[in-house]
């Protein structure tokens, strides 16, 4: 797989990036690239700017893991233990399996055998939310499918992804902080990171936010979501490289760098590879052992958002999108081909479409080196009789 642009050369990433945004998406987008811990290249499409508010979906979760961490720095939370020992409004549904082999770890990492599948279904700008409770009992799933949050699967057997095992993990964060999630998240990251435009707040209501756009340009509804842990979250450029350059930095960051280290230790596999660590996607390793980090998130009509890091060589990668469901995801892929020499976890299929021709040929030159042989073989016991 060939990168787009020439290793270490950013202005030329950068403009490779713009035209892919130009010609591929017809609603509203904004990139930042860092280098070196520092942000060089910034790109917004019109009426945008670095504080306009975008949805980032399932993003969320990474906001989440590392408020969860965070009580885990503070010895509140044992990564270890039970969730059911941290929980009295709400119990996972009786299973074959044994719920208390469903671990905090393990609902970080999806390996613990939850098996919802959700994507959170969207709810209308008046349409009343459900409380935490009645979203665990009854969740509303994107495909429109009657979804149960509930074991089923061996914990720690497998990865499996799972918004249901985030929206218990925002109970837990409500039930050991003795505060609403929102409030939470906001004294333990948000707030020391000065990340001051990020929020949980309905997007339709907010100043400076992205419209929601259809993958034609049209527009679409704003929704709301039930889950602010799994898909709530709602960023902006600015806000998002802050955390980027905070995390490279090391500096004014909530959570000590070994916690921070330790949620790039992998949990879940995919062919044998580490893909995710503690709420941390991991999209490939880099030369040194330590992984290029981060997470997406994707959602309905055609949100899309990608923040990725390589802390070997202190660069980031930012891109929010309304009005496509993967171009951000798709040139963060490219963003780390271009940064590592390797396609990411999410390149899986793409890599291995690039391989067909190279092995189609590979096997037809095997196979007319054998015949070729087999052949001089026989002429040579033919003339030998």
């Amino acid at each position: 797989m060939a990168s787009v642009a020439e290793r270490g050369n950013h202005a030329e990433f950068f403009d490779w990036a713009i035209t892919e945004i130009d010609s591929k998406n017809s609603g509203t987008a904004a990139l930042v690239l860092i280098e070196d811990g520092r942000v060089v290249h910034r790109f917004f499409s019109d009426e945008v700017d670095e504080n306009t508010l975008f949805a980032t979906a399932s993003f969320s979760k990474w906001i989440t893991a590392l408020a969860v961490m965070s009580l885990v720095e503070q010895g509140e939370v044992d990564l270890d233990m039970p969730v059911a020992n941290y929980l009295t409004r709400w119990q996972l549904p009786d299973s074959e399996y044994d719920n208390d082999a469903v671990t905090i770890r393990r609902l970080l990492s999806h390996t613990a055998g939850l098996t919802d599948g959700l994507g959170f279904g969207d709810y209308l700008r008046n349409e009343p939310l459900p409380s935490l409770e009645q979203e665990l009992s009854n969740p509303r799933a994107s495909a429109g499918r009657e979804v149960k949050i509930t074991v089923g699967r061996e914990p720690g057997a497998e990865f499996l992804y799972s918004g249901g095992g985030y929206l218990l993990l925002q109970l837990l964060v409500e039930e050991v902080s003795a505060v609403e999630f929102t409030d939470y998240v906001s004294q333990a990251v948000l707030d020391p990171m000065a990340m001051d435009r990020s929020t949980y707040e309905f997007l339709g209501d907010q100043i400076n936010a992205s419209p929601s756009f259809n993958i034609d340009g049209s527009l679409a509804p704003t929704y709301q979501y039930a889950s602010a842990a799994a898909t709530a979250f709602a960023s902006s450029a600015a806000d998002l490289s802050n955390l980027v350059v905070t995390l490279l930095n090391g500096k004014r960051f909530p959570l000590q760098q070994e916690v921070v280290a330790s949620m790039r230790e992998p949990h879940g596999f995919m062919l044998g590879s580490g893909i995710w660590g503690l709420g941390t996607m991991l999209y490939v390793q880099t030369h040194n052992g330590d992984f290029v980090f981060g997470h997406d998130g994707a959602n309905d009509p055609a949100i899309n958002t990608s923040v990725r890091i390589n802390p070997e060589t202190l660069d980031g990668f930012v891109m929010l999108v309304s009005g496509h469901p993967s171009l951000a995801s798709a040139i963060g892929s490219e963003w780390v081909l271009w940064q590592t020499g390797y396609p990411d976890f999410l390149s899986t299929e793409r890599a291995l479409g690039s391989a067909v021709l190279p092995t189609l040929m590979g096997s037809t030159v095997i196979f007319l080196f054998l015949l070729i042989r087999s052949r001089r073989r026989s002429d040579g016991a033919s003339a030998s009789e």
